[in-house]
């Protein structure tokens, strides 16, 4: 068995925390065994590892957040999506990549890695290639046993018969997000929530992908990714799938989606700087360097950071997607594979050049690729700690209160001797990420370049 935790959604449900780059699944607000601040990602990978399944599990995700899951997970191994889309091409993707290194037909299990559960959860996973063999099927899936009839969840009804001792049961049908009234129906019927599992063999769906003249090998997936229907797995496979069969799961189960289910299983109800006084189920978190001071609030939820600041009625945490789109530009904090940084200021300046200023933390032996821009200059100048510079070939040790300027077409790179701050303005007609040409990521690389050109 291979699992393949999905992980390539957006973040707009949890504003102004998460964003294009930082979604749910990255927002280190948990609280971890360690009793520090773990994120959703890394408490899955965690359970992972202590059933030894991370050797095994692949993480299927946006370029965007390919170095967030590296920065939060270390090594691990990532699929990554061209662009943004939905389940069935990312799932689509996931699978001809393991087609095209491991030839054994193997059972792959599909889940999302954003879901708060318990350990059981994943020992319900490793059951489920044991299930889709013995059931003859063609499908296995997860569904979590409801504990209130939802309307926001879709439901996976089932066969009233069932075999003497079965783990599973057969499905008949599935529904979309109903009203309360149906929802209790289908649950007094044995309906099951569906969160998203699906357990197949490759060969299952690289047959579908040639019956309708989809790629089966990895490159030409890849190649022709903007191509395939951008459509949800459950639509495009589940649901015309005959042979499908349901294990029901009833432990702990939940999609922490907006600020008022994330709330109750966060570490602490204040994170940052500053203090709540004489508050009732009010939640505050504070990125942000200036102090928060909350007083007397009640079922609110404060959150604040370089993206915006949030104050909404707990309950209404849930409908901010679309009130905040259109301040949802760039991101204005990011966590990389090196450190992070966050954006102090943007200017739109008079001649029509843009000046942006952020404030970059590199941790201590990590690197910033070399790497050269053509649409903008640069000004580093150092705040704190030790480092070496890569510009044009050669290498020069820096520190603090050291500052350099870094023009258009000049190849450049840093490696942290120690923890790293500093501040960068970047200035140009346009100013963007794309605006990047790498030439080496590995620092030793970076050295034997130099070393050449010294030489």
């Amino acid at each position: 068995m291979q699992l393949i935790l999905l992980s390539g959604g957006s973040g707009k449900r949890l504003w102004p925390l998460s964003n294009d780059v930082r979604s749910k699944q990255f927002l280190r607000v948990l609280e971890g065994h360690d009793q520090n601040l773990v994120s959703m990602v890394e408490r899955v990978w965690g359970q992972l590892s202590a059933l030894r399944m991370d050797g095994s599990t692949y993480l299927c995700a946006s370029k965007l957040q390919k170095d967030l899951i590296h920065a939060q997970l270390g090594d691990v191994s990532v699929i990554v999506e061209p662009m943004r889309m939905d389940t069935f091409p990312a799932i689509a993707l996931a699978t001809t990549y393991l087609a095209d290194r491991v030839e054994e037909d193997d059972i792959l299990v599909v889940a999302p890695v954003d879901q708060f559960v318990e350990t059981g959860y994943f020992e319900h996973l490793k059951r489920l290639p044991e299930v889709l063999v013995a059931s003859g099927s063609e499908m296995a899936l997860l569904g979590v046993k409801p504990t209130h009839p939802s309307t926001q969840y879709g439901y996976i009804c089932v066969e009233q018969e069932r075999a003497a001792g079965s783990s599973y049961a057969r499905v008949s049908s599935f529904r979309e997000k109903p009203e309360r009234a149906r929802a209790l129906e289908w649950i007094e019927q044995g309906a099951l929530w569906n969160c998203g599992v699906f357990c197949f063999r490759k060969s299952y769906l690289m047959r579908l992908l040639s019956e309708r003249g989809l790629p089966i090998h990895y490159r030409e997936m890849v190649a022709t990714f903007h191509e395939m229907p951008k459509r949800s797995f459950d639509y495009e496979v589940v649901e015309q799938t005959e042979k499908i069969v349901v294990v029901p799961y009833d432990g702990a189960w939940k999609d922490l989606g907006t600020w008022e289910t994330l709330a109750p299983e966060m570490r602490s109800s204040f994170l940052g700087i500053g203090v709540a006084d004489d508050c009732e189920n009010s939640h505050v978190v504070n990125e942000l360097s200036i102090p928060i001071v909350a007083k007397g609030l009640k079922n609110l939820m404060v959150v604040a950071s370089p993206d915006g600041i949030l104050v909404a009625a707990k309950d209404q945490s849930g409908g901010i997607k679309d009130l905040v789109a259109p301040y949802c530009i760039r991101p204005m904090f990011e966590e990389r594979r090196w450190g992070s940084y966050k954006v102090l200021d943007y200017q739109k300046l008079p001649d029509g050049n843009e000046v942006l200023t952020k404030q970059v933390t590199l941790r201590a032996g990590a690197n910033i690729s070399y790497h050269r821009h053509h649409l903008r200059e640069e000004v580093w100048t150092m705040v704190a700690g030790d480092a070496v510079l890569a510009l044009d070939g050669r290498m020069v040790s820096i520190t603090a209160g050291d500052v350099f300027r870094v023009c258009r077409g000049q190849w450049h790179g840093i490696m942290a001797k120690t923890q790293v701050i500093f501040v960068e303005v970047q200035r140009g007609e346009t100013i963007t990420e794309e605006d990047c040409d790498r030439r080496f990521m590995e620092w030793e690389h970076v050295i034997e370049h130099c070393e050449v050109l010294e030489r």
